[in-house]
């Protein structure tokens, strides 16, 4: 494991140039081209056979020169967010609207480091490796499609591990993984409230959707004041909320968006029949009607404890005991490898990135992310 060490910080200055181009052009979901172009460059330098999938996905194989019939596969998510950067590092995107602002360049370039490590020892591995340079991790939906699209299978992909870079209640140079449920499953929230407009003057004679969604705000939240075991988990939040014309106009429609979070299965299904309990009784006593869409979405990432047993030790045994944890809450964050670790046992890990000494302490989805230099010679990021 040394030797491989060493060769990481040989490679360091490679990959972090890696990084610094992906973030300098940042694409969306399933239209990730250059960036997938220049994996698959990579991989072919390393005669790594790869297959696509859809527009963007590349699935890389190594098979090993000892006996094993095993495979595990290793995935990293290549799109960006619509952020306009504010950072002002001097790789910052070079596209309007458009940043890498979850670590995604960062899950990319580690992983074609990755690949290179793990081809110079091949002969040396019992069994095969899959490399998953996966599309749309923000929507819409790149790890179901690709493993609909038979990336588990040719060779059966028996476990599979990630990573999410973290720049925040982590510290830089730290790895933290639990068992279980790890992340919270995700679905989108959709409420159009229809009133009658008219005259500010006159509310008599008119039905004021944007008082019956004021109250439809408030009243969600005692879903999970009231209606939700407190040992559970569960975040409805309303992000945007649009209607009206101006200030002495009464709306007539009102359309909210919203995000809800979830962690048990029994939490989840139960979500949307208490939603649309509320609005429907609200907007009875307001006099208006409504509609109201609820995606499936995604469920929690659970990991595998037989694998976090496994990643914990391989972990310590690299990098030491004291920078290798286990943790004691998820967090409310989608992430869409639920769908490999689904499909096969599996589990993703936490890398600490925060470095209040370098302003390296924003959340993720944030305009002024930004991350640095890793004191791990196993990953580069700049």
């Amino acid at each position: 494991m040394n030797t491989l060490l060493q060769r990481a910080k040989e490679q360091e200055k490679t990959f972090i140039e890696y990084r610094r181009q992906f973030h300098r052009h940042p694409e969306p979901g399933w239209e990730e081209f250059e960036t997938s172009a220049t994996v698959m460059r990579h991989l072919d330098s390393l005669g790594i056979p790869y297959t696509r999938i859809g527009t963007t996905a590349v699935v890389g194989l190594i098979e090993g020169g000892k006996p094993g019939d095993r495979c595990i596969g290793i995935r990293a998510d290549m799109d960006c967010l619509p952020i306009m950067e504010q950072t002002g590092v001097e790789y910052q995107s070079q596209i309007p609207n458009r940043m890498h602002a979850c670590g995604h360049d960062g899950h990319t370039a580690i992983l074609m480091g990755v690949a290179t490590l793990l081809s110079e020892i091949k002969d040396q591995i019992p069994g095969k490796v899959k490399l998953f340079f996966q599309p749309a991790e923000e929507g819409p939906g790149g790890a179901k499609i690709m493993i609909e699209q038979g990336a588990m299978e040719n060779p059966k992909v028996d476990a599979v591990i990630a990573l999410h870079i973290g720049t925040v209640d982590l510290p830089i140079g730290k790895i933290a993984m639990m068992p279980g449920p790890s992340s919270g499953g995700t679905q989108g929230l959709k409420i159009v409230i229809n009133g009658r407009g008219g005259h500010g003057a006159h509310p008599h004679k008119s039905v004021d959707a944007i008082m019956a969604a004021a109250h439809v705000v408030t009243a969600l939240q005692s879903i999970a004041s009231r209606e939700v075991d407190p040992l559970d988990s569960i975040v409805i939040t309303i992000g945007t909320i649009q209607g009206g014309y101006r200030g002495n106009v009464i709306a007539d429609r009102v359309e909210m968006t919203g995000t809800i979070r979830t962690l048990e299965p029994n939490v989840r299904n139960a979500v949307p029949g208490q939603i649309e309990r509320i609005v429907a009784g609200v907007c009875e006593a307001m006099r208006c009607t409504y509609e109201i869409e609820i995606p499936e979405g995604i469920p929690s990432v659970v990991n595998d404890p037989a694998m976090v047993a496994l990643a914990f030790d391989s972990c310590v045994n690299v990098l030491g005991k004291e920078n290798v944890f286990i943790k004691k809450r998820p967090s409310m964050g989608g992430e869409d490898f639920c769908y490999f670790a689904s499909a096969a046992p599996g589990v993703m890990l936490a890398l600490g990135a925060e470095n209040a000494a370098k302003n390296c302490n924003v959340p993720g989805h944030h305009p002024n992310i930004t991350l640095t230099k890793m004191p791990l010679p196993l990953v580069w990021l700049p």
